[in-house]
């Protein structure tokens, strides 16, 4: 079997939540000697699958993992899956009355990328969207940082942001951006019903021609010294203001 890191998942807990999502897996590597509670847990799972499995020396795993913390376990899955924008619609509103989906404009770091997706699965949120060229890529390292949560939500490449802009609109999205550019703080900004938060670069913050098709621009504030945060703590935090103007909304 080719050994392409690509589609090779490692640690334990990805390697769990890619076992109990029901994708496909085509082997599992476990470290040779490897005992404790966890292993029994995933093992006692890919026996329950019926997914193959094969005890190998430390040196291979180093290698499939490219050096990554592998924790003594890896799998190879077929395909890190994504759909497509109107699956990704279809998908959300069969959840969820007001769904919660994420732009992200010109974020490339993978482990940004995974850090919001941990967040919005925690939050209840259903996708995040990404530009086919220049997205952070949907890889292990990506995965192992979501804890397993880009194996639970919808992504979705699309050639052009702004086309799936305007189709998120057509279909009763709002789009929120989050940008310093504004004096509107995100209080401000209506995220009751289906929105999509759009984030940009930390360096080059989101594009004029996304910010010309939000709805709203709001900032987060900023008391300190620093002006900027994080991408993935941006996103946590106006996430989670979507998620607090929704419980205000249903206690009213």
């Amino acid at each position: 079997m080719e050994e392409n890191p690509q589609k090779c998942l490692y640690g334990v807990h990805p390697v769990l939540e890619a076992v109990n999502s029901g994708r496909k897996i085509e082997k599992v590597l476990f470290r040779q000697g490897m005992e404790g509670q966890q292993f029994r847990e995933l093992m006692q799972a890919v026996q329950e699958k019926g997914i193959p499995f094969q005890f190998v020396p430390v040196e291979r795993l180093n290698k499939v993992s490219k050096g990554g913390v592998h924790q003594g376990v890896a799998a190879y899955v077929e395909q890190f899956g994504q759909v497509s924008i109107e699956e990704m619609v279809n998908n959300a509103f069969a959840i969820h009355k007001d769904p919660v989906l994420v732009i992200l404009d010109g974020v490339s770091d993978v482990r940004n990328f995974g850090a919001i997706a941990r967040t919005l699965e925690c939050a209840g949120g259903s996708g995040i969207i990404l530009p086919a060229k220049g997205g952070a890529a949907m890889n292990a390292d990506a995965v192992k940082t979501s804890a397993g949560a880009l194996l639970r939500l919808d992504v979705c490449r699309v050639p052009n942001l702004r086309y799936a802009a305007y189709f998120l609109k057509q279909n009763g999205f709002r789009l929120i951006a989050a940008t310093e550019k504004v004096d509107k703080f995100m209080y401000d900004a209506d995220m009751t019903g289906p929105v999509a938060i759009v984030l940009g670069s930390e360096g080059k913050g989101i594009s004029s021609s996304m910010l010309g098709l939000c709805d709203e621009k709001a900032a987060i504030p900023m008391e300190g010294e620093i002006s900027s945060l994080n991408v993935s703590v941006a996103a946590s935090v106006m996430i989670y203001e979507a998620v607090r103007q929704r419980r205000m909304t249903v206690t009213r």
